[in-house]
């Protein structure tokens, strides 16, 4: 059995001095590569992942700046991304996309600077990973226009409703869930689960974020995208093993590896 976590930030100072003992226990797990995923808190946190892709076995990075810091992206900003888009070992755009509940970024800047990575990738001929809270219509709005149904991608984490996925997979986007799908308060969210074909999802952790029970309140990792590959088994009423053929199946896909 083969898992993929198709969203970790293991770069972070979180695992400083741990990379190898935490891909060994994701190993253990069945976790044999990890999408590390650039672009949240800072621009370097995108030279750190693909630094990783570059040294480990099994790791991937992606490019972008998180929605919450699009006020920081300037041109210089965006040339040095360009660059790093197009060097080794990086897979997908991203993360980038929208976030209407914290508002750290103004909207209109987040619009613009979305817009623009989503030509970066046209350009580039990679998929996106969409970062996405409260902002479904616009995402979906700027991944149509912008993309002209030219680009291919995950809304990460998801956790809007049935409808709103519903555009994303009209858009032939993937859905990915986190270990917010085994929270308690998380019904809503494992209703929709349900729904989603096995072959338009993903799996992730968005470590070290979001931690799944039993764990919550550890740092995340990715050996624990086990524990949400095993409750989407359980709403699907079917086998850890199929669900891990399916997202792996999904990730290798879409990213190309």
């Amino acid at each position: 059995m083969e898992l993929i976590d198709s969203h970790a930030h293991i770069q972070g100072p979180e695992y400083a001095g741990e990379i190898e003992a935490v891909l060994e226990r994701a190993s253990a797990a069945g976790v044999t590569r990890v999408i590390v995923v650039g672009g949240a808190g800072e621009l370097a946190s995108n030279d750190a992942a693909v630094d990783l892709a570059r040294r480990y076995p099994g790791l991937y990075a992606t490019v972008g700046m998180h929605p919450h810091d699009a006020k920081e992206v300037g041109e210089e900003e965006f040339r040095k991304l360009e660059r790093l888009v197009r060097g080794p070992g990086v897979v997908a755009v991203g993360e980038t996309g929208l976030d209407y509940y914290y508002d750290h970024s103004p909207r209109a800047v987040q619009r613009k600077v979305f817009a623009r990575f989503i030509s970066v990738a046209r350009r580039a001929a990679l998929p996106l990973v969409v970062h996405e809270r409260n902002a479904h219509r616009d995402t979906a709005d700027l991944l149509l226009r912008e993309g002209e149904r030219e680009i291919r991608g995950v809304i990460h984490c998801f956790t809007g409703d049935y409808d709103a996925a519903r555009a994303y997979l009209d858009l032939g986007f993937f859905i990915s869930f986190s270990g917010i799908l085994t929270f308690k308060n998380a019904g809503a969210l494992r209703e929709v689960a349900r729904k989603i074909p096995l072959d338009r999802m993903l799996v992730e952790t968005d470590s070290p974020y979001l931690t799944p029970v039993p764990h919550r309140g550890k740092r995340n990792e990715p050996s624990y995208v086990r524990l949400v590959a095993e409750t989407v088994a359980r709403l699907k009423e079917t086998s850890l093993e199929e669900v891990a053929c399916a997202t792996t199946a999904n990730v290798k896909k879409l990213f190309g590896i």
